[in-house]
């Protein structure tokens, strides 16, 4: 009986060391808290749990790392002053990245909390090179592809993000609402205005491919809705996206007046009012 005990304890500790030994394929975080203290000084609270002990820090706008649980565990928090702290945009990403006992590292997703305050550059020469460059963006439009019953035509589009609305994870909103102005050179119909709503469908393999629904006029008969499909190739400076868009118009009732558009463009989501 004594043997038979021995044997069958040997067999418990063996199992339970080769468990032990046994290395994850990542660890999971769930996140609990991630905001700012909305009066100075600027607070980030920062706290979440992970499916494993181990040690964790985060990484602010991919250029300030701090480190949050300095020894193993499951229970991770942080306050983090940031009020010193130079960003460009009120949306302010952030990854955790974990470490297990077997020294093995592990990065999650993006992330992202809100500022309190309008980020202020104080460096004068850079705020005016982002000011110039972010105005440039901003005016610049999309060059465009028509085609309108046979012919073909050149045109300038300048599409506006207004409200967006936050996706889980990623770096784009999951849906958008925008403002739009087209002008098509030597078209009978040249202005068109137009309001859309753009859903967002981030990928690995490229940024992201959205569908979108836009209703457009001229304000002279010209009435009707476009679908639309676009996909975002990269990213340029992390907050400009370069796009190429797809859409065709209808006008009910008038299929002669329906007519395509080919465009090329970037988005940014900067001068958005995010919900």
């Amino acid at each position: 009986m004594k043997i038979s005990f021995l044997v069958l304890y040997a067999i418990i500790s063996f199992n339970s060391f080769v468990i032990a030994q046994t290395e994850v394929d990542s660890v999971e975080v769930f996140l609990i808290d991630a905001y700012v203290k909305q009066e100075p000084p600027y607070i980030f609270i920062l706290s979440f749990s992970t499916s494993s002990a181990c040690k964790s820090s985060v990484i602010i706008d991919n250029k300030y790392n701090y480190v949050v649980s300095d020894s193993i565990s499951e229970s991770h928090s942080a306050k983090i002053d940031i009020s010193d702290l130079k960003f460009l945009d009120k949306n302010v990403d952030f990854v955790i990245v974990t470490t297990d006992s077997f020294g093995d590292k592990f990065t999650t997703e993006q992330f992202e909390f809100d500022l309190p305050f309008e980020p202020v550059i104080k460096e004068g020469s850079s705020l005016w090179t982002l000011g110039l460059f972010a105005a440039s963006v901003f005016l610049l439009p999309a060059p465009g592809y028509v085609i309108s019953d046979g012919n073909e035509y050149f045109s300038l589009t300048k599409d506006i993000p207004l409200i967006s609305f936050r996706a889980k994870k990623g770096n784009y909103p999951a849906a958008y609402f925008s403002f739009e102005y087209t002008y098509i050179f030597n078209a009978e119909d040249r202005n068109f205005v137009r309001f859309g709503y753009k859903k967002i469908f981030q990928t690995d393999l490229i940024e992201y491919v959205a569908l979108g629904i836009t209703a457009y006029t001229n304000f002279a008969g010209q009435n009707g809705f476009s679908p639309e499909f676009s996909v975002g190739w990269f990213t340029i400076f992390d907050t400009y996206t370069l796009y190429t868009r797809y859409r065709y118009n209808l006008k009910p009732g008038d299929s002669n007046s329906n007519f395509q558009e080919i465009n090329l463009g970037l988005y940014t989501r900067f001068f958005s009012l995010y919900f």
